[in-house]
């Protein structure tokens, strides 16, 4: 066997084709994992209230123990408006009866409650809402228990003018 001379390889280095600009996510989403993260515990923390006026509730046993001048539009299922317990048969009659009603009344106590019928259509409570509005009531107040009629000898006074 004959030792001779091995051919070397030339081996030569080639510059690359240039600077890589792809994006390494990988930061990014250890930081957004970590946002998430700190939004996740802070966010209960953060309870925003909203104010709400809760009125003051009684238990009232009889109409009678109701004041004299309060006014109480009842909306019935049918649409039949009523003030007291006095039945309107049209809306114009209402606003105008309602508008005397709260003229004879001060500055800062006009106020008129509503009781609505569980079926009524609610586009006539609005109407009689927007009608006391009409009237000149300042505050809307809407009763959420139904309120018993007056026994039958028993007459509410009118207003006084």
């Amino acid at each position: 066997m004959a030792f001779g001379k091995k051919k070397r390889k030339k081996i030569s280095v080639q510059p690359q084709g240039g600077l890589n600009s792809d994006i390494n996510i990988t930061p990014m989403v250890d930081v957004v994992l970590v946002l998430l993260i700190i939004f996740m515990v802070v966010t209960p923390l953060l309870e925003k209230d909203i104010e709400v006026k809760v009125p003051e509730s009684e238990k009232v046993e009889q109409q009678d123990d109701l004041p004299q001048d309060q006014l109480v539009v009842t909306v019935a299922e049918s649409g039949e408006l009523k003030i007291n317990l006095d039945v309107m048969p049209s809306q114009e009659v209402y606003v105008e009866k309602l508008t005397k009603m709260i003229a004879a009344k001060k500055k800062g106590e006009r106020l008129v409650f509503f009781t609505a019928d569980d079926k009524t259509n609610y586009a006539k409570l609005v109407a009689a809402l927007d009608g006391a509005r009409q009237a000149g009531a300042e505050t809307l107040g809407m009763a959420t228990d139904k309120i018993e009629a007056a026994p039958a000898g028993l007459e509410q006074p009118a207003p006084a003018p």
